[in-house]
C-alpha cells in the first residue's frame, strides 16, 4: 500500500464538516460522528492500558479489540458497508466466558480500582457504555441499511469483557476488588 495520508491537514473541517468515508459530508456534531469519535476515544484508553504490564494472553486481547474497534470505526464511516464480521460478538462471549469462569463470582457492587489496569479497564468499559448509547442514538434515526444493529451488539458484550477484563486483571496480580459499602449515614428511605 502506498502513502495514504500525505499532507494531514486539508482545510475542509474548517466550517464545521467532515467527509465520511462514503465521501459524503456531515456536520461534526451529527451521531455518526459523535459514534466514530467515541469508538475512537474506546481504542485511544485501550492503546493506554496495553502500555501497562500485562499478562500475554491479556495484551493480545486488547490489541485484538483494537483491531476490533478499528474496523467497527470503518463500518460507521462507510455508512451500509459490511465491514463487521457478525461472528465477532460470539467471539466476544466466549472470551468473556473463559475470562469469566476464573473469577470469584460477585457478591457485592464494585468500584473502579484496584490495579492502574484494572482502573484503565474500567474507564473502557464506561466510555465504551458511551459508545453503545450513541450508536443505538444514531439507529433511531438511520435506516439499518446504514447501520447494521451488530454495531450495538458487539460493544454491548464489549463493555460487560471490558468489566470482566478489569475484574481478571485485579485477581491476576492479587489485588482485591473495590467493594462498595453502603454508607452508614446515608439517608433513610421512606
Amino acid at each position: 500500500m502506498g502513502h495514504r495520508l500525505s499532507k494531514i491537514y486539508t482545510r475542509t473541517g474548517d466550517n464545521g464538516t467532515t467527509g465520511l468515508g462514503s465521501g459524503e459530508r456531515t456536520g461534526k456534531d451529527d451521531p455518526r460522528i459523535e459514534a466514530i469519535g467515541t469508538v475512537d476515544e474506546l481504542n485511544a484508553i485501550l492503546g493506554l492500558l496495553a502500555c501497562e504490564p500485562l499478562p500475554e494472553d491479556l495484551a493480545a486481547l486488547i490489541v485484538r479489540l483494537q483491531h476490533e474497534l478499528f474496523d467497527l470505526g470503518g463500518e460507521l464511516c462507510l455508512p451500509g458497508m459490511a465491514l463487521f464480521a457478525e461472528s465477532r460478538v460470539d467471539e466476544l462471549e466466549q472470551a468473556l466466558d473463559r475470562l469469566n469462569e476464573t473469577l470469584p463470582p460477585l457478591k457485592d457492587f464494585i468500584l473502579p480500582g484496584g490495579t492502574r489496569a484494572a482502573a484503565l479497564a474500567h474507564l473502557a468499559r464506561t466510555v465504551c457504555r458511551r459508545a453503545e448509547r450513541e450508536v443505538v442514538r444514531l439507529a433511531r434515526v438511520e435506516p439499518q441499511e446504514r447501520l447494521r444493529p451488530v454495531v450495538a451488539r458487539y460493544l454491548n458484550r464489549l463493555s460487560d469483557l471490558l468489566f470482566v477484563l478489569a475484574r481478571t486483571l485485579n485477581a491476576r496480580s492479587g489485588t482485591p476488588d473495590v467493594l462498595w459499602q453502603k454508607r452508614l449515614d446515608a439517608p433513610k428511605s421512606r
